[in-house]
């Protein structure tokens, strides 16, 4: 349990964390952001005693990996919605175990962890918990006068069709070229990661898009996945749109949304080296491939309205405490 961790332990900012707290600084207001915000029932309730984790998973492999986690925590910090607002990692500093033993040392009346998952999979429904102390099905513990609280991830949260949309209207607008297709013209893609692995971990996209088609807002909408069926490049086969809008449905752009995802979509390697080697987009929006035009939209875990999935995410596990 993280109980054991020492309380004077203090938590390692290193630079990549530093570096990535600029890049968010700079991160452009959206298109369409404002039509995400909504009147969340978190904001009537008293969170000034609690502390929050935002929880991701974390890599040193890739900065990109930790800036939607500090992006969001950051905005928490300046609602003053908390006591306290954190980011925390599984994999990269600062720990998630350190993090709540410094929480913990100030006495907060409930801390609240909220995984910054896509799915409850493996790690975000399995291995943290566990790790963290928290019984099979019992995401609540007590450490003295505190209650800890482990949250349902955010992917799964049915807020997330907002997010979804907010990407794909935001990408269309911002690269009309030739001109902007109409929603009943455009097949819109959800790409998720999927596993065999874990059946959890397709279920939130192949949500989505049921709650997506049942808006009837575009031609068609389709689930698409790295490693699961139907795969990324099979998308042309199964649109009859000439448009298609594909939105990652990652928390972070790393890896697999700027180099795997975009190089299964047709564009040549060496482009996407060179792009990123340059700090271009690694997606010109819209291209043309196999007759068809793509946008490629940003991460679902770098939209703005994230931070609010969080608050809703935390409210729900509020109620279920009473």
């Amino acid at each position: 349990m993280f109980l054991v961790v020492d309380s004077l332990v203090a938590t390692v900012r290193r630079p990549i964390l530093a570096k990535v707290s600029r890049k968010i600084a700079c991160f452009p207001p959206l298109a369409g952001r404002g039509g995400f915000r909504q009147s969340l029932r978190v904001d009537n309730e008293d969170f000034s005693g609690a502390a929050l984790v935002v929880l991701g998973h974390g890599t040193e492999l890739n900065e990109n990996s930790a800036a939607p986690v500090i992006q969001h925590a950051a905005e928490l910090r300046r609602r003053r919605l908390f006591r306290d607002a954190r980011e925390a990692f599984w994999k990269q500093e600062p720990q998630v175990k350190n993090v709540l033993a410094e929480l913990s040392a100030k006495k907060p009346s409930r801390i609240f962890i909220a995984p910054l998952f896509i799915s409850d999979g493996y790690f975000a429904g399995n291995v943290i918990p566990r790790d963290l102390g928290f019984d099979d099905g019992n995401r609540r513990l007590k450490n003295g006068d505190t209650e800890v609280v482990y949250c349902a991830p955010i992917g799964t949260h049915d807020a997330m069709t907002k997010v979804i949309l907010s990407r794909a209207t935001e990408v269309v607008k911002r690269f009309p070229f030739p001109r902007a297709p109409k929603d009943s013209e455009t097949t819109l893609f959800i790409a998720g990661h999927g596993t065999e692995k874990n059946e959890n971990s397709r279920k939130p996209i192949e949500r989505q898009v049921e709650l997506i088609r049942a808006r009837k807002i575009f031609a068609d909408v389709q689930a698409i996945f790295l490693e699961e069926s139907p795969r990324i490049p099979e998308c042309y086969a199964l649109t009859r749109t000439k448009h298609m809008v594909i939105v990652p449905f990652f928390i972070s752009d790393g890896l697999h949304t700027q180099e795997d995802i975009p190089a299964l979509l047709g564009e040549p390697k060496k482009n996407i080296v060179q792009r990123l080697a340059s700090g271009q987009p690694v997606w010109r929006n819209p291209t043309e491939q196999k007759g068809k035009l793509v946008w490629y939209s940003a991460a679902v875990g770098t939209e703005p309205g994230i931070a609010d999935v969080i608050l809703e995410r935390v409210r729900e596990a509020s109620v279920n405490l009473r």
